[in-house]
This record gives structure tokens, sequence and C-alpha cells, in this order.
């Protein structure tokens, strides 16, 4: 049988959004985001973080800050006993500057590429399965995957954005007010 998952955007939805964030020392947990991810996970979900790091195709910083960044997140949840099941990113950016990465590619959000390799790692059911993030690309990235749903949060990127119509998605305040309609919405996995 399939498990259910929660995909969560990592900058501006659980961490504070730092715009190219390259320094681990920067990164700031958003309020109730370690809570949230240890609730989901203690109803049975796994949770995954899928992250679109254009950065390194903007010749930024590379992808070893990438990882040095996602291991301080995976440390800071640690603190609250939460942690993250899994972890993607995608480096791509088809306008970037360094050649390797200046592609287009499938795993880039709103592209489903991550979401269908972590079904594929981790025997996830996409469609059991939930996105949060505070861009309209993680929106749509939910609804590219076939999950039951997406929610905006108004963390981030968030604050700017909006869904086009009423059925696109849902709109919550943080990742603890989508974590609780994830919750109340699904069954005890």
């Amino acid at each position: 049988m399939k498990r259910k998952a929660v995909f969560l955007d990592r900058d501006g939805t659980i961490i504070e959004e730092r715009n190219y964030l390259s320094n681990p020392e920067e990164v700031r947990l958003i309020e109730g985001a370690p809570e949230s991810i240890l609730a989901l996970s203690n109803a049975g979900y796994f949770v995954v973080m899928v992250s679109n790091q254009s950065g390194v195709a903007r010749g930024l910083f590379g992808e070893r800050e990438v990882r040095l960044v996602n291991d301080r997140v995976e440390e800071e949840l640690k603190r609250f006993g939460a942690q993250l099941d899994a972890i993607y990113y995608c480096p791509h950016y088809e306008k970037g500057t360094v050649s390797r990465y200046a592609i287009a590619c499938s795993c880039r959000k709103p592209q489903p590429g991550m979401g269908y390799q972590a079904a594929k790692d981790h025997g996830l059911e996409l469609s059991e399965s939930y996105m949060i993030g505070d861009k309209l690309s993680d929106v749509e990235f939910g609804r590219n995957c076939g999950m039951k749903n997406a929610i905006l949060v108004r963390t981030g990127h968030g604050r700017q954005q909006a869904l086009p119509w009423s059925d696109y998605g849902i709109e919550a305040a943080d990742i603890c007010a989508a974590a609780s309609i994830i919750l109340k919405q699904g069954d005890k996995v």
C-alpha cells in the first residue's frame, strides 16, 4: 500500500524567505513550522521538502551550499523533535548563466518531476498527498502531480500572491494553519 505525503516548499514556507539563501547561518524557521511538521509526521504522513534552487544555475552559489542550508534546516527541525523524511531540490533554471544547469527540466516546480521522483523512491500515493508552499508555482506543482490538494501560505512570497480562482487550491495564513487543514481533511494514516 502506498503512503500519503505532505510536500513542503522550503523558503517562505518552512524557513523565512531570504532570496537566494546560501549561508546556513541565516536559516530561521518560521514560527510553528517544527510543530506542524511533527504533527503531520505523527499523523502518519511522509514529509518531503521540495525546493527550486535557481541560484545554482544563476551562478550565485553551488549545490554544496544548497546541501549545507538543507542540512541546517534539518538540524533546526530536530531541535524540536521534527524531521523531514526526504529532500529534493532543482538546481536548474533555463535562463541561468551556468551552462550545465541552464536547462529546461522536468524537476523545476511547477513541473512534477520532484513529486514523481519522490513517489517512485518512497512508494507515495500522490493523489492522496498534499502540497504546501508560498508561491503559485508550488500550488501548480501539487496540481501537476495530481495531489489531493495544494495550499498557498501567506508567508514568504505568499503575501503578494493569490489563487487565480477558488477551486485552484486553498489559502492559509502559514504552515501551522495549512497543517491544521490537512489534519482535519485527512483520516489518520
